[in-house]
């Protein structure tokens, strides 16, 4: 079996278990969406979501945090990981968009990577989830699961990316990153299916015996 046939086994299954895909972060418009993806870093985001459903009702606007400032930031996202540097990027965000984009978030990625706190992959969700654009946002959870399938050789999530985007078709992107995160959390755990028991690993190799290891992105 080679990587084309298992993908079309990885995309049989995934549309079956997951016809529909709500995004995962709530968010209240595009610039909360981006604002949690950017909290959500070394983060699950059930937590992140616990959080900024007090923050969200009140602050959802570049303006509203620019006005907090970066200390009373700090103290609305505390039980989040690495807290002092993510407000520090939400309110360096927050300033530059009222500087250069009048308060918008912009449509492009290169716009987005500019931004204070948002590389490839924070930018490639709000292109996806916020704009509708087809991306494939990959993070160490996706290029993890794309090795167990056989679907990238794992150099890193850059190799990941191009290797996925050129094994299923544009229009499946966006619904395809959220489907992979939804199975890998129920399905194939890190420590659980080792990459020999859930439906799409033994669907992709009927014949592997030992745990893959894989490799870091």
């Amino acid at each position: 079996m080679n990587e084309v046939q298992r993908a079309k086994i990885v995309l049989k299954i995934l549309n079956k278990i997951y016809p529909t895909t709500p995004v995962p972060l709530k968010h209240r418009n595009v610039f909360t969406l981006l604002i949690s993806v950017l909290l959500s870093a070394q983060c699950t985001d059930v937590n992140v979501n616990n959080v900024t459903k007090n923050i969200y009702p009140k602050y959802y606007k570049p303006e509203h945090f620019v006005k907090l400032g970066r200390k009373r930031i700090e103290k609305l996202i505390k039980s989040i990981g690495i807290f002092r540097i993510k407000a520090k990027s939400v309110y360096n965000l927050s300033k530059t968009l009222i500087k250069k984009y009048n308060g918008k978030v912009p449509k492009t990625f290169q716009e987005l990577e500019e931004l204070p706190g948002v590389g490839h992959k924070t930018a490639s969700v709000v292109m996806s989830q916020g704009f509708g654009f087809p991306a494939f946002p990959i993070d160490t959870h996706i290029h993890r699961l794309a090795q167990r399938w056989g679907l990238t050789n794992g150099k890193n999530v850059i190799q990941t990316e191009i290797d996925l985007k050129r094994l299923f078709p544009k229009k499946n992107w966006n619904k395809l990153h959220l489907q992979i995160i939804y199975y890998g959390r129920e399905y194939c755990k890190a420590r659980e299916c080792y990459g020999i028991s859930c439906k799409i690993c033994t669907s992709c190799y009927p014949k592997r015996k030992k745990p893959i290891k894989t490799k870091k992105a």
